[in-house]
């Protein structure tokens, strides 16, 4: 049991053969995967296990229940924390010189992201960390009270009382619907939703949104006007809809579509690194 302090998360190191097979002399790059809501860790570590097998490091974490359900829907920034130990697992490893990609889960993931982001913009200590890309799947959604008792009612389980999860779902929804619909346009200003705070001001590595207009819990329209905002502020993006798909199941339904395509965009993202430090070189040796 890990101290309240602590936040339960999983690294895995690949050997050095494998690493330097697929990476040849550059630094392997850090995933950093941040699951869905009610996320198992078996099944985020069949993720991660695409990019052991590449030579990459990986960090598994899923964020609490009641942090995502409570936490952040009262507007209370529990996650900011959460999101500061991530990086500086980096930095306790030792991997805080290696390129940094993110693999994100539905708004539970996104949630997370968005308080790195903050810190990969403002905190000093991650300035020197160097993000490569970030692939997000099934979100983000907007304000969705729809989607958000979806995914609520997904993961209450079958353990407690029909009419326990009706209170539950009644009192979440009443609450959200005040504090993200009706107050929304004053508590904004004290906490923005994740949606916005990433959309007002986004990072400007090159993302790739996965997504399916089968989607019952992230509506698939948020998902592309995200997309459209991003490219009208020069944000390397691209997207790809599954159609079919349930949410986070791309990879279930679509595993062979799925996992090329997401190691296809690490690698271009890779390469466009490479090609960054070759120019940055070329530009000292002619000052």
């Amino acid at each position: 049991e890990m101290a309240d302090n602590e936040i339960d998360y999983n690294i895995v190191f690949p050997d050095a053969g494998t690493s330097e097979r697929h990476w040849k002399g550059t630094k392997e790059p850090v995933v950093i995967l941040l699951g869905w809501a009610g996320c198992k860790d078996k099944h985020l570590s069949k993720y991660s296990a695409i990019y052991n097998e590449q030579g990459c490091v990986t960090i598994r974490y899923t964020a609490p229940m009641r942090t995502l359900f409570i936490s952040e829907s009262v507007g209370y920034k529990e996650l900011s924390n959460t999101a500061l130990k991530l990086l500086e697992i980096l930095f306790d490893y030792e991997v805080e010189n290696s390129p940094v990609f993110f693999h994100i889960f539905s708004n539970g993931g996104f949630m997370v992201y968005r308080y790195m982001v903050e810190l990969l913009h403002t905190d000093k200590q991650f300035s020197s960390l160097c993000v490569v890309g970030a692939i997000v799947d099934s979100a983000p959604g907007s304000r969705d009270i729809r989607g958000a008792l979806n995914a609520l009612s997904a993961n209450l389980g079958t353990h407690i009382s029909i009419f326990l999860r009706y209170i539950i779902l009644a009192v979440f929804a009443v609450s959200v619907f005040l504090l993200r619909v009706v107050l929304y346009p004053l508590t904004k200003y004290i906490h923005k939703n994740h949606y916005d705070a990433v959309e007002d001001e986004p990072p400007a590595w090159p993302h790739f949104f996965l997504y399916s207009k089968a989607d019952q819990v992230v509506r698939y329209r948020d998902v592309e006007l995200f997309v459209e905002s991003l490219k009208r502020k020069d944000v390397p993006v691209d997207s790809f809809d599954f159609v079919s798909s349930s949410h986070v199941a791309h990879f279930r339904i679509f595993p062979e579509q799925y996992v090329s395509m997401c190691l296809k965009f690490l690698g271009a993202c890779m390469k466009d690194l490479g090609e960054t430090k070759v120019r940055k070189r070329h530009q000292i040796q002619e000052q």
